[in-house]
C-alpha cells in the first residue's frame, strides 16, 4: 500500500484539473486546494515518504528561482513606463509602510523576541502573491488599470523585498559563522553583485534569443528551455562570484523583459501551464510538511499579528501610498485588501530559516506558514465576490459620468 499516497495525489491533481474552469468560478482556489490536500494527508499519516523536507526545500529553491525570473519578464516594461503611478507608488510608498507597520506589530505582540526578528517576520510578509487572488487578475469585468497595478505590484515586491530579508536574516543570526570579511562586505555583495550579473546576462539573453529568431535559428520549443537556462545561469553566475542567486534571477528577468518585452511566448505559455504546476506542488508540500506543524503552534499573539498584517497593516500602507493619485477610496481598498500573502513569504521564510537555532527558526517558519494558509483561505474566499462587487461599483461610475 505504498503507492496509495501517490494514487490519491494523481487522482486529486487530475479531478482539479478536470473541473479548473468550473473552480476558477467559485470561492475555492488551486493554491487553497493544494495546501488543503496536502494538510489533510499529512493528518492521515498519509504523506509519501517520498517527500521529505529536504526534498521540499529543494523544490522552494528551484520554484523561488523560476518564479523569480518569469515575474519579473511577465512585467510589460512599456505600460508600467506609460502608466505607472499606482504601481510605483505601492512600490516606493506602500511597501516601507507595511514592513514598518508589519515590524511594529509584530514586536509589540512578541517583545520577548529581538527587533531584528520582528523586523525580519516583517519583511517577510511583505511581498504579496497575485496567484492567490486569480479570480481578480483575470476577470475582464475589473478594469485593466487596477489588475494591472495588482499585478505589477505582485511581480516586483517579492525581487524588491528579498535583499532586505538576506540582510536582516544575517543581522538575525549572529551565532552564525561569519563569512570572509563579515557580514556587512558579504551584504554589500550580495545584494549588488547579484543584480549586475543577472542583469547583465538577461540582456545579453534577451538580445540572443531575437537575433536567433530573426535569423530562424531557433524554435518556440529551444526558446522555451534557453529561457529556463538564462534563469539558472543568472543563479549560478551570481553564486559563483559571491552575489545573491536569486537575487540575479529576478534581475535577469528585468534585463531580458527589457530587451524582448512580448517576443517571447514561453514565458506567458509556461507562467499559465508548467508555472501552474510548480506552484501547486509547492503549495502541496507546504500544506503536508509544514501546515500542521504551524497549525500546532498558532497562538493568540500569532493569529492577532497575522490577522493585522493583512486586514489592517497591508491597507492601510496602500491606502496612505494612493493619497494624491487619482485612486478613488474604493481602489484604495481593493488593492489594499488583495495582497495576499502566498508562495515568495513561504519560500523566503524557508531560505533564511536554516540560518537560525531551532526556536527562532520554527517560530519564524511557523509564523510564515500560518500567514500563508489563512491568506489563502481569506483572500481565496474573497477574490470572486469582491471582484465582482468591485467591477459592478466601477461601471456604475462610468456610466453615471
Amino acid at each position: 500500500m505504498e503507492q496509495l499516497p501517490l494514487l490519491f495525489i494523481a487522482i486529486f491533481l487530475m479531478a482539479f484539473c478536470l473541473l479548473g474552469r468550473w473552480f476558477a468560478r467559485t470561492i475555492v482556489t488551486a493554491p487553497m486546494l493544494a495546501l488543503g490536500f496536502g494538510a489533510f494527508l499529512a493528518w492521515g499519516n498519509l504523506v509519501p515518504e517520498q517527500i521529505a523536507k529536504a526534498h521540499l526545500h529543494v523544490l522552494a529553491e528551484i520554484a523561488l528561482v523560476i518564479l523569480l525570473f518569469l515575474d519579473a519578464a511577465r512585467i510589460d516594461i512599456q505600460s508600467l513606463l506609460k502608466r505607472h503611478r499606482w504601481p510605483l507608488r505601492t512600490l516606493i510608498i506602500g511597501m516601507p509602510l507595511a514592513f514598518v507597520g508589519g515590524t511594529a506589530v509584530i514586536w509589540l505582540l512578541f517583545p520577548g523576541w529581538p527587533l531584528a526578528v520582528a523586523a525580519l517576520l516583517g519583511a517577510i510578509l511583505v511581498p504579496t502573491d497575485a496567484a492567490l487572488g486569480r479570480s481578480v487578475v483575470t476577470n475582464e469585468d475589473v478594469p485593466e488599470r487596477h489588475r494591472r497595478a495588482i499585478t505589477i505590484e505582485s511581480g516586483l515586491n517579492d525581487g524588491i523585498a528579498l535583499p532586505m530579508i538576506l540582510m536582516l536574516a544575517a543581522l538575525s543570526a549572529p551565532a552564525a559563522a561569519a563569512p570572509t570579511g563579515g557580514w556587512i562586505l558579504y551584504t554589500v555583495l550580495q545584494v549588488t553583485l547579484g543584480p549586475l550579473v543577472g542583469a547583465g546576462l538577461g540582456v545579453l539573453g534577451g538580445i540572443g534569443l531575437l537575433a536567433a529568431q530573426e535569423r530562424d535559428l531557433t524554435s518556440p520549443l529551444y526558446e522555451g528551455i534557453a529561457t529556463l537556462s538564462l534563469a539558472a545561469a543568472a543563479y549560478f553566475a551570481a553564486t559563483a562570484v559571491g552575489g545573491n542567486g536569486f537575487i540575479a534571477a529576478f534581475a535577469a528577468g528585468i534585463g531580458f523583459a527589457c530587451i524582448v518585452r512580448d517576443r517571447c511566448q514561453f514565458v506567458y505559455d509556461f507562467s499559465e501551464s508548467e508555472g501552474q504546476l510548480l506552484s501547486w506542488a509547492a503549495f502541496f508540500g507546504i500544506g503536508a510538511l509544514l501546515v500542521p506543524e504551524a497549525i500546532a503552534s498558532l497562538n493568540v499573539p500569532m493569529a492577532a499579528a497575522i490577522a493585522l498584517s493583512l486586514a489592517v497593516v497591508r491597507p492601510l500602507a496602500i491606502w496612505i501610498s494612493l493619497i494624491g493619485s487619482d485612486a478613488d477610496p474604493s481602489t484604495r481598498l481593493f488593492i489594499g485588501w488583495f495582497g495576499p500573502r502566498g508562495l515568495a513569504t513561504a519560500l523566503f521564510a524557508l531560505l533564511v530559516v536554516e540560518k537560525f537555532a531551532p526556536e527562532l527558526g520554527d517560530f519564524v517558519l511557523h509564523f510564515a506558514i500560518n500567514t500563508v494558509w489563512i491568506s489563502a483561505l481569506l483572500h481565496g474566499v474573497t477574490a470572486v465576490p469582491m471582484a465582482k462587487a468591485f467591477a459592478a461599483h466601477q461601471s456604475m461610475k462610468t456610466s453615471q459620468r
